[in-house]
């Protein structure tokens, strides 16, 4: 074998053997304090309603025609009022 072989060789090998080093040295047991999970901040959320916005309904009955019978047939409507 050629010194120029074995040159390469070994070349190409080192970075493969610095890896298993690396990865033998992160499977160590460490003195230090175990990582726990970061917990992040739920966003903050601000729900500001349209000033003085309220609920105006009407509400009236109405008979309505029904193969079984006429029936009474509670009606409702509503609309949003400032003020």
């Amino acid at each position: 074998m050629s010194l120029q072989r074995l040159i390469v060789i070994m070349a190409l090998a080192a970075p493969a053997m610095l890896g298993a080093v690396q990865h033998a040295t992160a499977q160590t047991p460490s003195t230090a304090q175990p990582r726990q999970p970061l917990r992040y901040a739920r966003p903050r959320i601000e729900i500001n309603p349209a000033p003085l916005l309220h609920r105006r309904c009407v509400d009236w009955y109405e008979l309505q025609y029904r193969p079984s019978g006429t029936v009474l047939y509670p009606q409702m409507r509503c609309w949003w009022v400032r003020g």
